[in-house]
């Protein structure tokens, strides 16, 4: 009998609990306020800790937004700055003037090989731009180099930075002259060979071309005394030299459409045999 009457049991126990619990939900108002003020705390807690998650997700998106926005405000500064320092240098180079009254021909270096011994520049300039071998290309700090092969649209340069370059050169205010040279080592070190020792040749005194060359014209900067070394047992100085013009980061270059005599070049030419 017991058993049979277990299941109307647990039916008469569950109606009077739901009984009890409707009773106490609608006659106990303090505890139903207690129970919702109880609910609302953990609902709210929930609510706040979800919201901060949504927060730094946006925060963590707005900084991917602002880092490439910053990337990008990066990039058009360097291009402006790069553009604005291009424009100042042909600014320059455009104001350049000749002591030989030659007209000058701008062009703009296409590539740059300064890594080996036998350097080389090429100008977007030739022959249709009346570039011929032979002339000088300077910058507005001073000399760059000669050309030595040019086509239709474009010219070879051998820079200073070459160890076959040679140009006579003067050191100011001594008048003393000398042969400026690469010795392939250094590319912010030139060689200023044959000044004997009794020149008072101090660091700081500039050296200009001289003028004995067909192809510079006198007066262009070469560069700038380092350091004078006397050494023993010889009657020349070492003497070296800080380029005027850091080849490495000039862009552009103007050329001096100036070509020597031909009674000159036939002098300089080794006689037919």
């Amino acid at each position: 009998m017991a058993s049979q009457n277990r299941p109307t049991d647990w039916l008469l126990l569950s109606a009077v609990l739901l009984v009890a619990g409707a009773l106490m939900l609608t006659q106990n108002q303090p505890l139903v306020r207690t129970l919702r003020a109880q609910a609302m705390g953990w609902t709210a807690q929930v609510e706040s800790t979800f919201a901060w998650v949504g927060r730094y997700l946006r925060v963590l998106e707005r900084n991917n937004e602002l880092r490439r926005e910053n990337i990008q405000l990066s990039s058009q500064v360097a291009r402006t700055r790069d553009v604005r320092q291009r424009n100042d240098e042909l600014r320059r180079l455009l104001d350049l003037t000749d002591t030989t009254d030659a007209p000058l021909r701008p062009a703009r270096i296409v590539t740059k090989d300064i890594f080996q011994k036998e350097n080389f520049l090429i100008l977007d300039v030739g022959t249709a731009d009346g570039v011929a071998e032979g002339m000088p290309v300077v910058h507005e700090q001073g000399i760059v180099g000669t050309v030595v092969l040019t086509n239709e649209h474009y010219a070879r340069v051998m820079p200073f930075l070459n160890t076959d370059f040679r140009v006579p050169g003067t050191i100011l205010p001594l008048r003393a002259e000398g042969i400026v040279r690469w010795g392939g080592e250094r590319l912010d070190r030139l060689q200023l060979d044959h000044v004997v020792k009794t020149e008072p040749v101090e660091a700081g005194q500039r050296v200009v071309t001289s003028g004995h060359s067909s192809t510079f014209p006198p007066g262009r900067r070469i560069g700038t005394v380092d350091s004078v070394a006397a050494p023993t047992g010889r009657s020349e100085l070492d003497i070296s030299l800080r380029p005027a013009v850091p080849l490495y980061e000039i862009g552009h270059a103007v050329v001096i459409l100036r070509e020597s005599p031909p009674q000159q070049r036939a002098l300089q030419e080794p006689s037919a045999r």
